[in-house]
């Protein structure tokens, strides 16, 4: 007799995502990638003046980096923690940033009501991957800008989803978010809805002074980990850790026993709404 799988609702993949993002502190990994945000922001052109809506904006990275461009930025996430963050963040820097509490599958802006729409690994972990690019597409200005950043399944952030999953394997029917960093991928989601696409392999470096030391924090304050660390219980907890630092040396550029430097591949994504 065949066993049937029993696959959850988006509803229900989307209550176990925020539950995974609301675990540990994701501003403490956001504070190290904040550069990415930066250098999105300059290379879609963001004007100032321009109403800019930043969907799963976590801590605020790049709703911030829209506001220091002259921006008017709204940024959404469904982790009130992360929103606190990021609105401490603004307040520090004196930026008008208006963060709000919402799901990127079902944004609460009218049709056409930006500029631009912008996301630094963060859309990608929509539990809809569809439904998210629709709303993308639907909240952003004929002529208006997408741009976005997300991981590649062949860099290191996705060896370390996989050494996660092996741990802790994600429900069945949870999409990859990794999709979102492939050409074929973003062109499948959003290649419809634009009239220009950009795409281009970027590089960032994480740096830490040892692997202990990172594989440390992202098992602590980096959801995913903090749910397959938790999920794989006390033994086979410590091995996933040691198997991420493990993971780490080997992506080290730098002489072994010394500080850490492993470049991270993302595919950064610009395009023109049709």
């Amino acid at each position: 007799m065949s066993t049937v799988i029993e696959r959850p609702s988006f509803s229900e993949l989307t209550a176990r995502q925020q539950q995974v993002w609301s675990s540990g502190d994701y501003s403490v990994v956001a504070s190290m990638i904040h550069s990415v945000a930066e250098r999105l922001s300059d290379d879609a052109d963001l004007r100032a003046g321009w109403q800019v809506l930043d969907v799963a904006t976590g801590s605020g990275n790049a709703a911030i980096a829209a506001a220091r461009l002259g921006c008017r930025v709204t940024g959404i996430d469904y982790v009130p923690e992360l929103l606190a963050r990021g609105r401490e963040r603004a307040a520090a820097e004196r930026l008008d940033v208006e963060l709000i509490e919402g799901d990127a599958q079902s944004l609460p802006f009218a049709d056409a009501a930006f500029n631009a729409a912008t996301s630094v690994f963060g859309v990608m972990f929509a539990a809809d991957q569809g439904r998210a690019a629709r709303e993308l597409l639907r909240v952003v200005r004929p002529g208006g800008t997408i741009a976005l950043a997300a991981w590649t399944p062949i860099g290191f952030v996705g060896e370390m989803f996989r050494l996660a999953s092996s741990y802790a394997p994600p429900a069945p029917g949870t999409p990859s978010p990794l999709l979102w960093g492939t050409e074929e991928g973003v062109r499948m989601l959003l290649a419809d809805g634009l009239s220009y696409l950009q795409l281009r392999e970027r590089r960032f470096v994480f740096r830490a002074t040892s692997a202990e030391r990172l594989a440390q924090v992202f098992a602590r304050t980096y959801g995913p980990l903090v749910r397959a660390v938790a999920a794989a219980g006390a033994v086979a907890g410590a091995e996933l850790r040691a198997d991420l630092a493990e993971l780490m040396e080997r992506r080290n550029r730098l002489p072994e026993g010394g500080p850490l430097a492993i470049s991270a591949s993302y595919l950064e994504a610009i395009g023109t709404r049709r």
